[in-house]
């Protein structure tokens, strides 16, 4: 039996196979290291480390604990190298927050988290300075109060932000404490509210505008560009060679998901659905009209210039959030066991709006569920199973709102769609997707941002081929499931009235 490894004496690998390369896939409540192998009808994934991502909760407010995720990340890279290393890395995290660098590219504190509070308010001073429909036409970005542009604005962290050098997103920082360089990758970069969606650029006429130094945000990447080697010391530690690239991949989880849609025709819609469901089509151009900013509509760069145009929703958050509640009274909070009474309870007792600012905060989410529901004259639902399909329904239904506004906004059919991520685990929902749009539901993959971020590496290192051949290779190589419309149609259009849009903004 061979001795453990000591901490930071991890064996130096010999040069890995071509094939097998390490994703660093961050999402808001966990973290994983998987190792993908690609081949020409192979397209294989394992997990080497998973961890917990637990924001905490400061005098200032609620930062990410992002230097113990850093440590997690390098006892995943430590895992990829006693499974026989890697041939390159991507990291792909959520969107939005940034972590500031001083004039010696030390970090300025632990990145807030875009659930923290400080930013209410915060945008009414840009549309101040620059209004509401200038910001979208130049920006395309759904209104959502904690994008980036709005977290500079606010009053929170000023200090720090005068002492800053550089920002970098969540990705982009770790990859700096990788490698030593600095870039911002543009799926990423397309989230910040200060990218133009007509250039593919940064916007230094919004930075101006808004007294932002230009010099504060790094040089845009594409996916596929290289970032880099590991620094010494990130070696030394991993037992990975020092020549180890770091790709840069469609770092924005949703980008990297949507990559990995398995779709082989063409007017297909997607959901990629976890912590958030992100609503949309893939376009070759952005939809800056005056009615695509008041459906509240976002236009972020995907991979090869594509355009994600798209509605975020409230994802499977609302559930998360209930699980922990209960679980900390001491109520059954097993998934499956939840779904089953939610099979069996009443359809369409109570219908949410995901979207509605109570839901955001963590907290207590039932207590929030009920207070909706009684503020809106509805049952309040009857135990757990109906909370649940209270939840799930509300999801459904907002699925299809948002999939028929954008079909409308961009002139397009949708005669598909696929529903990626973690959510296409849960059978119920992806039924009631389907019944509620009236539309095939395709599911899966569940692993779909690990599988787009390995895809961009195989394609870098030249393995696969363009965008249509990787879907081709996802459709051939991963499990998926489908789903037929079912139900009554009118129940659903009953129900779809009972709720208004709030997805206008102000």
């Amino acid at each position: 039996m061979s001795p453990p490894h000591r901490r930071g004496s991890a064996p130096v690998t010999n040069t890995p196979p071509p094939s097998a390369f390490a994703a660093v896939d961050l999402g808001a409540t966990s973290g994983r290291v998987i190792v993908g192998r690609v081949g020409s009808d192979r397209l294989d994934l394992t997990e080497v480390h998973r961890f917990g991502n637990t924001p905490v909760r400061l005098p200032d407010g609620l930062r990410w604990n992002v230097l113990a995720l850093f440590q997690e990340i390098l006892d995943g890279l430590r895992a990829c190298a006693r499974s026989g290393g890697v041939a390159s890395i991507g990291v792909d995290t959520w969107a939005v927050d940034y972590g500031l660098l001083d004039a010696d590219n030390a970090l300025l504190g632990n990145p807030f988290h875009y659930r923290d509070s400080r930013t209410e308010g915060a945008a009414s001073g840009v549309w101040a300075e620059v209004a509401a429909e200038t910001l979208y036409s130049i920006t395309g970005l759904q209104h959502l109060p904690f994008n980036t542009v709005f977290q500079l604005a606010s009053g929170t962290g000023a200090v720090q932000r005068d002492a800053a050098r550089t920002l970098l997103l969540i990705p982009d920082l770790l990859i700096h404490w990788l490698t030593g360089s600095m870039g911002a990758e543009e799926t990423n970069a397309s989230t910040t509210g200060l990218f133009d969606a007509r250039t593919g650029t940064w916007s230094n006429h919004l930075m101006k505008r808004l007294s932002l130094d230009p010099g504060l945000f790094p040089p845009l990447r594409r996916p596929g560009d290289a970032a880099g080697t590991l620094l010494p010391h990130v070696a030394a530690y991993t037992g990975l060679p020092a020549h180890t690239p770091v790709t840069t991949v469609a770092s924005h989880d949703t980008a990297s998901a949507v990559v990995a849609v398995p779709a082989t025709e063409p007017d297909f819609a997607y959901i990629s659905c976890g912590t958030w469901s992100l609503a949309g089509l893939e376009l070759d151009a952005p939809v800056l009209s005056a009615a695509s900013r008041a459906a509240n509509f976002t236009n972020e760069r995907g991979i090869d210039g594509t355009v994600r145009y798209l509605r975020n929703i409230m994802g499977m958050w609302l559930l998360e959030e209930c699980r922990r509640t209960w679980d900390k009274e001491d109520l059954p909070a097993h998934i499956p066991t939840l779904l089953a009474e939610a099979a069996e309870a009443q359809p369409f007792a109570a219908i949410l709006d995901p979207d509605a600012p109570e839901f955001l905060a963590p907290g207590d989410m039932p207590a929030r569920i009920r207070e909706y529901c009684a503020r809106t004259g509805q049952h309040l639902p009857a135990g757990q199973g109906a909370t649940v399909r209270c939840i799930l329904e509300s999801l459904a239904l907002a699925h299809h709102r948002t999939l028929r506004q954008a079909a409308e906004l961009a002139g397009r059919d949708i005669t598909r769609i696929h529903l990626v991520g973690g959510g296409s685990r849960n059978e119920l929902l992806c039924q009631l997707t389907a019944d509620a749009t009236g539309l095939p539901v395709v599911a899966g993959p569940t692993e779909a941002t690990a599988l787009g971020n390995i895809l961009v590496q195989a394609r870098a290192a030249g393995l696969v081929g363009d965008l249509s051949d990787m879907r081709r290779l996802i459709a051939r190589t991963q499990h998926l499931r489908h789903y037929a419309p079912q139900g009554n149609r009118a129940a659903w259009d009953a129900a779809a009235a009972r709720i208004g849009s709030s997805t206008r903004i102000p």
